[in-house]
């Protein structure tokens, strides 16, 4: 992980029975899951949610995902995902989550989205307002370019 300079943005859920495997803890996919559950959040902290960036005309998709595996989380733990943005690029922007459970690192993710135009699919610059919310959770310096 990337050295915070802020706060990281944190969202809290809570381990069901039905998303855990025969050894009894957090099925591998899960982890991907979750952090869709807490990038709608951030996306809604930072720009007004998901559907509000769609009104505003951008969309964006997935391109790279990853995930590591430390520690399992089990039924009915509560689990703190805490999100960071690592990276706002030209057309990406890239985040990483930390998986924790009273203090102890469970696992940690990365992720970059890519932003696209709704109606073709195609990249799409990230729009200023965009930038400006998610910027609180952003760890490096702003990229000048890429993509």
């Amino acid at each position: 992980m990337v050295a915070a300079v802020g706060e990281p943005f944190v969202h809290t859920l809570r381990v069901r029975y039905s998303e855990c495997d025969l050894q009894g803890v957090l099925f591998n996919a899960h982890y991907l899951a979750y952090v869709d559950d807490t990038v709608t959040e951030m996306w809604r902290a930072a720009f007004g949610g998901y559907m509000a960036m769609l009104q505003r005309g951008v969309d964006l998709v997935v391109a790279e995902a990853g995930v590591r595996f430390r520690e399992p989380a089990r039924f009915d733990q509560e689990v703190a995902i805490e999100a960071r943005v690592t990276r706002i690029g030209t057309t990406s922007v890239g985040s990483e989550y930390r998986f924790t459970r009273d203090g102890r690192l469970l696992a940690d993710a990365s992720l970059r989205h890519v932003f696209v135009d709704p109606a073709t699919g195609a990249k799409a610059p990230i729009p200023d307002w965009a930038r400006t919310g998610l910027a609180r959770w952003l760890v490096t310096p702003p990229a000048a370019s890429g993509p």
